[in-house]
């Protein structure tokens, strides 16, 4: 299990427990976690699961895959530190990890 914080665009942290093998979409949809719809359930067909990785975590979280990249072309606000949720998957070493939901998925 890894504590992951989702921070929304007005500041409303909600901190959770995520199973390892999730996905960090697949806590916050399991916790409803309000702007992670996760349309596509975790494929990375859709772009509705569009978190920042706090820059402390970006090493961590690795980098997206060619698919992952070309699918955030469709998300709103990418910044260097963007990625979907649902490819990122949880492992004991992302305790404590911090993501932020862009204002673009109220």
């Amino acid at each position: 299990m890894a504590k992951i914080t989702y921070i929304q665009p007005n500041g409303t942290e909600q901190a959770i427990e995520a199973k390892t093998g999730w996905s960090v979409m697949e806590g916050a949809v399991k916790n409803r976690i309000r702007g992670i719809d996760a349309d596509c359930g975790g494929a990375c067909a859709c772009a509705t699961c569009h978190v920042y990785v706090d820059e402390a975590w970006r090493e961590k979280t690795g980098k997206p895959s060619a698919m992952e990249e070309s699918m955030l072309d469709f998300a709103e606000d990418v910044e260097p530190n963007s990625r979907l949720s649902c490819q990122i998957k949880v492992t004991d070493a992302l305790e404590g990890l911090i993501v932020r939901l862009p204002e673009s998925q109220r």
